[in-house]
């Protein structure tokens, strides 16, 4: 089934809040994992527990095969998104990065993806506003940078090159599924994503770390979360938003990520931002806010 013939399920309007309150905790998921095993490994028992929960779902629900098509988009969303993604993200973080500040650059992804989807999937043209949510969205992205909260000592720019890789992962990755989605029923294309970034992680994970995990609460307490919410739940969702609207419209939800983010690690892990990088998260807000709202 085609993107068009797919029906529009009566409560996606509530979608993006949901996805939003869902997918802001897994930043915070991944720092109380990251103490307790390598970043590499993290992203090898994620996906080894979301194939173990899918494998009786798979046998038991016999859900129809994806066509050749459906399957070769399914192994490139995998690779860019579950794969390359995901890894940047936890190295970005393993090397010091705070969750806030991870989640206000990747943040920025629907700017990102509201000023490509243009030239690459055919939604209108942002124009002078759009370059103006820009500037605002980076200017925002760099008060928060010098204000030291984005990278701790020990992190430095290693941090912000594997952040800015998962940025432009994550907008790739929305562009792939707005541009050649297609219906799938959830537990083949979720089983079929992440068979093959566990493929593709494994061998790195191998030779870069010790594969070593510390089973602690924190520990399978933060991977509970990644496996459920963040690799099922809340990318079912994404998936589902960017097949039913312009792909600047469908990633504008993530403009709310980062405040409600930095919210979560306040609580959770006592992440505190300084005030030139609340003032840098609330102006790259605006930024955001002004590319998705373009055509309200």
């Amino acid at each position: 089934m085609s993107p068009d013939r797919e029906p529009r399920p009566a409560w996606l309007p509530a979608a993006p809040f949901l996805f939003v309150a869902l997918w802001s905790g897994g930043f915070t998921a991944v720092k109380l994992c990251l103490p307790h095993t390598g970043a590499l490994t993290l992203q090898v028992a994620r996906y080894l527990a979301v194939l173990a929960l899918l494998l009786p779902l798979l046998v038991a629900l016999r859900p129809p095969r994806p066509d050749r098509a459906t399957l070769l988009h399914l192994l490139r969303i995998g690779l860019v998104l579950q794969f390359g993604y995901f890894a940047a993200m936890n190295l970005a973080m393993g090397a010091g990065m705070s969750a806030a500040a991870i989640a206000l650059i990747i943040g920025l992804q629907p700017v990102v993806v509201a000023l490509l989807a243009p030239m690459l999937a055919g939604d209108p043209p942002v124009g002078p506003r759009g370059w103006a949510g820009l500037s605002l969205g980076v200017l925002g992205a760099g008060l928060v940078i010098l204000s030291g909260d984005a990278v701790v000592e020990g992190g430095g720019a290693v941090s912000f090159v594997f952040a800015l890789a998962a940025l432009g992962l994550m907008a790739a990755s929305a562009l792939m599924e707005r541009r050649g989605g297609r219906a799938c029923h959830p537990v083949t294309a979720n089983f079929v994503m992440c068979g093959v970034a566990l493929l593709a992680t494994l061998p790195l994970a191998a030779a870069t770390e010790s594969l070593r995990v510390n089973w602690t609460a924190e520990m399978i307490g933060g991977l509970a979360y990644l496996v459920v919410v963040n690799s099922l739940v809340s990318l079912s969702l994404l998936r589902l938003m960017l097949r039913h609207g312009e792909a600047a419209r469908a990633s504008s939800v993530f403009f709310l990520v980062p405040p409600v983010a930095a919210a979560i690690a306040w609580v959770v892990i006592g992440e505190e931002m300084t005030a030139l990088a609340i003032g840098g998260t609330a102006l790259a807000a605006v930024g955001v806010a002004l590319v998705v709202t373009l055509r309200r």
